[in-house]
């Protein structure tokens, strides 16, 4: 499988995530798709591509030798320098952040937070994970004062 399909499956799984969670029904059963059949097989993609790249099974990722590394920029910059390397770290970026917008989902819920002011929350978190996230801690922490519970 090339690196654009394997990019065009991620894309298509986590945006059919993303649509159930901000506009379905929020029953068990969709919040279980989402964790397991979105977020799940979004890790196992990422595993997998990550376990071929490393293995030299599929395409190295960035140039030979010691240039690609964690430790510097321009080590995180030649990893990224391949489709590999983009493929891998964009359905990282994917499974996470679905996985945060499900937490923000089922958090929101249980505060009793209503599916209109969690839509733009999850739409921040799907487009800007961390971004979503902190509108989310910021809400929810401003509820939790304005009721007492931090004080």
């Amino acid at each position: 499988m090339s690196w654009d399909t394997m990019f065009t499956i991620v894309n298509l799984l986590a945006l059919a995530a993303w649509l159930g969670l901000i506009l379905g029904p929020r029953s068990a059963l969709l919040l279980a798709a989402v964790l397991y059949l979105g977020v799940g097989l979004l890790c196992l993609a990422y595993a997998a591509g990550l376990a071929g790249v490393l293995t030299g099974a599929l395409d190295p990722v960035g140039p030979e030798g010691p240039g690609a590394n964690f430790t510097s920029i321009a080590g995180i910059r030649s990893i990224f320098a391949s489709d590999g390397g983009v493929v891998i770290g964009w359905t990282h970026y994917l499974a996470f952040d679905l996985f945060v917008g499900l937490w923000i989902a089922r958090d929101a819920d249980a505060k009793g937070f209503g599916r209109l002011v969690q839509a733009p929350i999850l739409l921040a978190a799907f487009l800007a994970g961390p971004l979503g996230l902190l509108l989310w801690l910021a809400l929810r922490e401003r509820r939790a004062r304005a009721q007492g519970r931090w004080s």
